[in-house]
């Protein structure tokens, strides 16, 4: 698939394997998600736009690559999101930062927004969002719809676990967005969560159930 892609480095799966298992505790949970996001980000900023700039080495000058155009936009679905957006962060701390605040009716599965807050000028922007789950696809979709809204074009899904049925509803939806995805699980059970999975991001990050 095309739109789709997964991201097989060995440090990065053996640490979804680690985060997979049901006895990982949150602060650990929350510590591998930060080093998995580094190495994702690598994966989702291969194709940043770059041009060059003179600079003075030690021993001459020289035409550098650097990266071009406005600063890239990173925003966060929360509230899983924010454990991605920490460590892509730290990997571009000069990102501008904005958040979609969405939560998934649990009888429709279908998302409700409560807050969004976007950086100025999206349209020259290059605009990451970061969930790590992608799966019933509908709160991804709802979320690609406000920053389109706000005028952004060039926009990468970043997750770290993705369903079938997601990436087919977010290509039928927004084929013009890449996603990048740790791994594609294999389905949905009948409450809409990825199995094999993880569980609940969230809820695992934060300890809250």
């Amino acid at each position: 698939m095309s739109h789709l892609t997964v991201v097989h480095h060995p440090l990065v799966q053996h640490k979804l394997s680690l985060m997979r298992r049901v006895e990982t505790p949150s602060n650990q949970f929350r510590q591998l998600l930060r080093e998995i996001s580094h190495l994702l980000a690598y994966e989702v900023t291969r194709d940043l736009p770059m041009t060059t700039r003179e600079i003075e080495t030690p021993l001459q000058k020289m035409d550098a690559p650097v990266l071009d155009g406005k600063k890239l936009a990173l925003v966060s679905i929360l509230r899983a999101g924010n454990g991605l957006l920490d460590g892509v962060l730290e990997l571009i701390p000069s990102a501008r930062v904005g958040f979609v605040g969405l939560y998934r009716d649990e009888e429709t599965l279908k998302p409700v927004q409560y807050y969004f807050k976007a950086p100025e000028g999206m349209n020259e922007r290059v605009v990451i969002a970061v969930d790590p789950m992608l799966a019933t696809g509908n709160s991804s979709v709802a979320a690609i719809d406000l920053l389109k809204k706000a005028g952004a074009t060039n926009i990468k899904f970043l997750c770290l676990l993705a369903a079938p049925e997601g990436v087919a509803r977010m290509k039928d939806a927004h084929p013009d967005v890449q996603i990048v995805t740790a791994s594609l699980d294999e389905k949905l059970n009948d409450l809409g969560y990825i199995v094999p999975g993880l569980g609940d991001a969230g809820d695992r990050m934060y300890g809250t159930k």
